[in-house]
């Protein structure tokens, strides 16, 4: 089991959530709606640990195919339901980028076989309704 412990450090909405081993994430809302801009959207969370979960994927599969990535950067853009609550992730759309003496091939189905079997936060996404798309580009 998993346990994440989240106390309120900053004003009425800014708080900071600790794993077991100590790493820490700062959320709140917006200074609109009553925060203080202390931290990250709990809803960009869900797209961060998406391009975290679908990087590690990709690494390791392009390292196992003996790929040199000098270089990857993911820029992630999503569009939540409008005039709904809760308002869920409706579209997401990634782009890889990855720069290295990498087989565009071999980028593209890493990139694949993440998003489409080995990413777990790109699945719960799915499962919620997420329109998940993506594009790979590789930099020699």
């Amino acid at each position: 089991m998993i346990e994440i412990n989240l106390n309120r450090v900053n004003g009425d909405c800014g708080f900071e959530a600790t794993d077991a081993n100590g790493h820490v994430v700062r959320m709140d809302t917006s200074p609109e709606t009553g925060g203080n801009d202390y931290g990250v959207r709990p809803m960009q969370v869900i797209l961060m640990g998406l391009g975290g979960c679908s990087a590690i994927d990709i690494v390791m599969i392009l390292k196992k195919q003996r790929q040199t990535v000098d270089g990857f950067s993911i820029k992630i853009e999503g569009e939540r339901e409008k005039g709904k609550e809760p308002s869920l992730w409706e579209d997401v759309k990634i782009v890889f980028e990855l720069k290295g003496n990498i087989d565009p091939e071999k980028a593209a189905r890493a990139c694949e076989l993440s998003m489409n079997k080995y990413c777990s936060v790109a699945e719960t996404l799915r499962r919620g309704g997420t329109r998940l798309t993506w594009a790979v580009r590789v930099i020699n």
